[in-house]
């Protein structure tokens, strides 16, 4: 081996090391942020040039799509994610479910979510108007959940708040973006599959007793 062989061999193993390095920090980073953090977010964060970044992030998520990798890592809602995969999501459903209390969103709720996914930006009287029911309070649990939010105001009488869906229904639903949105029908029938699958059946309310004629007077 020669001598530019040596030093070129000398040049490429910290470089290489450095990289083995930044990247098992963006696994740790992408595993403990709650919200999906952007390449340019990291970069910046770290101080690393941005195609750097982004070519291992790429690695990282080649490498959890393998099929001996219970997670993955992906572009969701504009970030990076891990989440587990669709394939492993009834076992992982099953097992906790026996460890909480499952969450619920009630098919008002799901109704609700729809219209503003697919109608937004959208004001109460308008999603009202295509449910054909009251949903104030549905509104707020969607609020409170940050699935939606307000986004301005109408310039009709009256103002009435408009309202769209937030980066946490991207997440949650696990789109990357809006464009994503399945059919309307693909999202109510998930959503009936969802709430089928975690609320308990409803319980039988028993007939009532019918009165003994020879018991009265």
């Amino acid at each position: 081996m020669d001598e530019m062989d040596v030093t070129q061999l000398a040049e490429e193993r910290p470089s290489a090391g450095e990289d083995e390095r930044l990247k098992a920090i963006l696994e740790a980073i992408v595993y403990v942020t709650d919200e999906p953090l952007s390449a340019q977010q990291i970069a910046a964060a770290l101080e690393q040039p941005i195609d750097k970044i982004k070519r291992l992030l790429d690695e990282l998520v080649a490498e959890y799509a393998r099929p001996d990798r219970g997670l993955s890592v992906r572009e969701v809602a504009g970030g990076y994610k891990m989440a587990t995969k669709p394939e492993h999501h009834e076992a992982v459903r099953a097992f906790v479910k026996k460890l909480t209390p499952p969450l619920k969103l009630s098919l008002a709720a799901l109704e609700t979510l729809a219209v503003v996914a697919y109608k937004q930006p959208v004001t109460t009287p308008e999603i009202m108007d295509i449910r054909g029911v009251q949903g104030a309070g549905v509104l707020k649990t969607l609020l409170d959940r940050k699935l939606i939010a307000e986004s301005g105001r109408k310039n009709v009488i009256g103002k009435p708040i408009l309202y769209k869906t937030t980066k946490e229904f991207l997440v949650q639903f696990g789109l990357k973006d809006l464009s994503e949105l399945p059919t309307l029908k693909e999202f109510e029938e998930l959503g009936r599959l969802e709430i089928a699958e975690l609320e308990p059946a409803p319980e039988q309310t028993p007939a009532p007793e019918r009165s003994n004629p020879e018991a009265q007077d």
